[in-house]
């Protein structure tokens, strides 16, 4: 019998201006996202992922000490709190990326992994921070993530996390394959321009190099009043060969919804032998600073 997952992607535009008050700002997204995320769970998803710290915008645009204030414990905080019984509710698994506060001063880009109870099964902390002009200052904002490559056992399958930045580097998506995920999601805000191109390469690449699936997440819109330029959506699903077979729009909040055969995993692991032909008795000078 196949072993195929409903999963879910979604992607939205923020709702307040960033003039509101934190406190605004987070509840309109947080409402806007529990509607989304009932809309995936009455399609059938068993597994829903949020976009990069869903609940505000992308505030990296800018330096600003405010933004640290929506900052979160997790998993002690309320929004994960708030998701835990809403997968509960709908008996769905919910990746949560979040702005987590560790200690007064620390803070990590992080999504957090409930399973079909809500019960909190860990979470993964954004481990490449960019610090490229313009408008992506996120070096002030987080800490790089210390909790290497985690993967979460849902019981129906096996997942991992990779966040934005993460997805140009292949080490870690390798390790996430090597530690038995099926399924890695990468929550993104990533706008038109240079690299846009490589949204549709590099992914598909780490599930070809890895025999997994990806999904890819990235928001929608021109956020002011840092209008860095147009988070152009695209989010999609790529299966183990590299081939992306279902895609969202470009410019509209939007619910994408698809199967995922796992068992197309060992039909191309056992034709495309990379993890056997290793070499890692090679690869010391990787590993050097």
């Amino acid at each position: 019998m196949a072993r195929v997952v409903r999963c879910s992607l979604i992607q939205a535009t923020n709702v307040e201006p960033a003039e509101k008050s934190l406190a605004e700002i987070k509840k309109a997204m947080i409402d806007k996202h529990l509607g989304l995320i009932r809309q995936a769970a009455g399609e059938g998803a068993q597994i829903v992922c949020l976009q990069e710290i869903f609940y505000g915008p992308y505030f990296c645009a800018e330096q600003s000490t405010r933004w640290y204030d929506a900052t979160e414990p997790v998993p002690e905080g309320p929004t994960i709190r708030l998701m835990q019984a809403l997968a509960k509710e709908l008996g769905v698994a919910l990746i949560v990326p979040v702005y987590e506060v560790e200690n007064e001063g620390v803070y990590y880009n992080t999504a957090a992994v409930l399973d079909r109870e809500g019960r909190y099964l860990g979470k993964y902390r954004k481990t490449h921070i960019p610090h490229v002009a313009p408008g992506f200052w996120e070096k002030f904002y987080f800490r790089p993530g210390n909790l290497g490559f985690p993967v979460f056992d849902l019981g129906f399958c096996k997942i991992g996390v990779y966040i934005c930045y993460d997805r140009h580097f292949p080490e870690g998506a390798r390790a996430l394959g090597l530690n038995g995920a099926e399924i890695v999601f990468n929550p993104s805000a990533t706008v038109a321009g240079l690299s846009e191109y490589l949204w549709k390469l590099e992914q598909p690449a780490h599930a070809a190099a890895n025999g997994y699936f990806v999904g890819a997440i990235n928001r929608v819109g021109t956020e002011a009043p840092w209008n860095i330029g147009e988070f152009y959506g695209q989010s999609y699903f790529c299966d183990p060969r590299g081939q992306i077979f279902a895609q969202a729009s470009r410019d509209r909040d939007e619910v994408l919804t698809a199967d995922l055969d796992l068992d197309k995993i060992a039909e191309v692991r056992k034709t495309w032998q990379f993890f056997r032909d290793r070499r890692p008795d090679m690869y010391g000078d990787l590993v050097k600073p």
